[in-house]
């Protein structure tokens, strides 16, 4: 890419977005497109085929998506599947139209099966059926990561995807009805410790265990993909390093000073029993996570309690 080349980063408010934002701008790429919710309909096909003729971007990353933790993704699993392939679709195939680039897919980890082989390998994808508790997310993102292969092998256009592992970090999304699990813990756990609550009951086991990546690393991840990879092949992106939610949770007590009990609740759903990505093929082409989790977590809550918690 030129550092004038036009670069429409979708969802450039969210979590991800935001984080690759900052990240093209620290790398000193000057054209950076971006629209609000307000300003572009995703869901709208007529509007965004209309706003990528009159922009024409060269380079596309798709950051837009409706997310949720496990609870948003069982209650509201048909909004959860129909929107992102609204989404998804208008701006992979607006982007095929006006003949962009380079179309940077994000995909999630949970595209990979429930009984998946550990750590899961790009060759396990399809291997079986993914986890019911955010199965139509998950269908959602196999449908873009599949449009984007089949473009790239019929058009022979640079139509690549990656797979993120859970991430989190500044920026993250603390509503306590439609948050990830570190978001969610990091709140809770918050709220107990001012409220001087003598517990905090954690959803599941405490058994599962899951990958974390912090949102500057992911950022980083898909800069250098949109600058070093054009394989049909989708890479996965994480730190190939797992941590228990009991572990997790007793970290984040730990980081917010909280001394009460944490209780796990079996008769609700843990998901997955293990999320760990085999990110062999990233490294062999050069890149690496650069934040751990403890230092990673320490940022999130410091960001929290400047921007969430006063609020």
């Amino acid at each position: 890419m030129e550092k004038d080349s036009p670069i429409f980063v979708s969802g450039h408010n969210g979590l991800v977005g935001s984080a690759v934002v900052r990240n093209l701008l620290n790398q000193g790429f000057t054209n950076i497109i971006t629209r609000s919710r307000s300003e572009l309909n995703l869901m709208d096909a007529k509007a965004v085929m209309n706003f990528f003729c009159a922009v024409q971007p060269e380079y596309v990353v798709d950051c837009a998506a409706k997310v949720g933790g496990i609870k948003a993704n069982m209650t509201y699993p048909a909004e959860f599947l129909y929107e992102n392939l609204q989404i998804q679709n208008n701006l992979i195939w607006s982007a095929k139209e006006t003949e962009v680039k380079t179309f940077l897919f994000l995909g999630s980890s949970c595209i990979y099966p429930r009984d998946c082989a550990q750590p899961m390998k790009e060759e396990y994808f399809m291997q079986g059926k993914p986890e019911p508790t955010n199965e139509a997310y998950a269908y959602a993102k196999i449908s873009g990561m599949k449009l984007c292969e089949y473009i790239y092998d019929e058009y022979k256009m640079n139509f690549i995807s990656c797979m993120p592992t859970n991430v989190y970090g500044e920026n993250d999304n603390f509503n306590p009805e439609t948050s990830h699990v570190i978001p969610s813990l990091l709140r809770r756990i918050h709220e107990a410790k001012v409220a001087g609550d003598p517990e905090v009951v954690i959803w599941g086991t405490g058994t599962s265990r899951r990958e974390f990546l912090h949102v500057e690393d992911v950022a980083g991840g898909i800069t250098f993909l949109l600058e070093n990879y054009d394989a049909k092949q989708f890479l996965n992106i994480g730190t190939g390093e797992d941590v228990s939610i009991k572990e997790l949770s007793m970290m984040i007590s730990e980081i917010v000073g909280y001394d009460g009990e944490l209780v796990f609740d079996p008769n609700k759903p843990d998901g997955m029993p293990k999320k760990l990505l085999d990110v062999s093929k990233i490294h062999e082409l050069g890149w690496r996570h650069t934040i751990e989790l403890a230092e990673g977590l320490k940022r999130t809550y410091a960001w929290y309690l400047d921007n969430v918690s006063k609020s």
